[in-house]
């Protein structure tokens, strides 16, 4: 618990100096965001605002969550590896998308088929170390089986499935969290969430785990306090960069931070068996990929028609005339339902063993 405490402490606090300095480095640059032509007139007022800032949370994450494995002198487990692998590995092709469009000055940074290139090799080199990387007791960060709040017994997918779908998972959060972040503060204050929600099921899992609490409702997974330690960095971090990205935003996250922040989400799902729960925590993520999806199908079905006045959900209801701060606190609102009631149903679970 105290490595918990202080990974999400110094994380924070990490945020909250670093992104300041982050600002100013980025201003002398004229790193700034640039703004899509085709979106809400009022973001063009954001023109020039520095992006990048993922970068600040990447490294409030690493140095939080070392720092408590140094102060508490345990030694780094493979899950919380693997999970911070995929996190930075994320955040590296984000930033390589943010440094091309701040650098050519232009909207467009990585082409589409480049990005789901990166996220697939990163994705691959995840899943097959999860599979392989066995402890003594011959337990693996993740399973071959599918998992709601546990694994359901009898579902187990052969190696080639379940690479298919860790892939899935990976670029359906990393893209999910990279559309939500259109708006000052949104994805930022529901990711915050969603990792807190992380910290909770990775403590209770950590204290009913089968290796130390044997008994019919003890979960099978690997490291989990371990992993509560990243995700309360996470939380730390996200919270910090809250400060600096709040309406009006002094700096945004970029693809950098989007990207890296889904991805350990999807992390997260897989290594705590709790992967189709993660539809009900990020809910609000899900919510607004899902309105892409069915804009651009209808789109093309309809012949041209569009179900909402812009895609994402929430460029929708700024085009209604809601103002972006009313929005993102809803919005706000939305996601912690979600993650309240995901939460719920976890506990829910272990009580009634159904």
């Amino acid at each position: 618990m105290k490595a918990i405490l202080i990974a999400g402490a110094l994380s924070l606090l990490v945020t909250l100096i670093g992104t300041r300095f982050a600002i100013s480095v980025l201003v002398k640059q004229g790193y700034g965001q640039l703004i899509r032509d085709d979106g809400p007139t009022s973001h063009h007022t954001k023109r020039g605002t520095p992006t990048m800032g993922g970068l600040v949370i990447i490294i409030a994450v690493l140095v939080g969550y070392f720092a408590a494995k140094l102060a508490t002198q345990t030694a780094p487990s493979a899950s919380a590896m693997l999970l911070l692998f995929l996190f930075v590995g994320l955040g590296a092709i984000g930033f390589l998308d943010d440094f091309i469009k701040v650098s050519k000055q232009r909207n467009l940074g990585l082409r589409s088929k480049a990005k789901l290139v990166g996220q697939t090799v990163i994705g691959l080199i995840f899943a097959w170390l999860a599979i392989m990387w066995e402890d003594d007791a011959g337990r693996t960060p993740i399973t071959h089986a599918i998992s709601f709040t546990r694994d359901f017994d009898g579902w187990r997918l052969p190696t080639a499935l379940l690479v298919i779908w860790v892939l899935v998972l990976v670029a359906g959060a990393s893209n999910g969290v990279n559309l939500t972040d259109g708006l000052d503060g949104l994805a930022t204050g529901a990711a915050m969430m969603v990792f807190a929600a992380y910290v909770v099921i990775n403590i209770w899992q950590s204290g009913q785990n089968c290796a130390n609490n044997p008994g019919i409702k003890c979960y099978e997974v690997r490291d989990p306090l371990d992993l509560a330690v990243v995700a309360s960095a996470l939380t730390g971090a996200c919270f910090g960069f809250l400060w600096w990205n709040a309406s009006p935003a002094k700096i945004f996250m970029g693809d950098t931070g989007s990207l890296s922040l889904g991805g350990a989400m999807a992390g997260f799902a897989l290594m705590t068996r709790t992967e189709l729960l993660l539809v009900i925590i990020g809910g609000l993520f899900v919510a607004i990929t899902m309105s892409v999806i069915l804009q651009v199908g209808w789109f093309k079905l309809s012949g041209g028609k569009r179900i909402f006045r812009m895609a994402p959900l929430q460029h929708h209801f700024e085009l209604l005339g809601w103002a972006e701060i009313t929005i993102v606190v809803r919005f706000w609102i939305i996601s912690g339902l979600c993650v309240a009631t995901g939460l719920g149903i976890f506990y829910s679970e272990w009580v009634t063993g159904v």
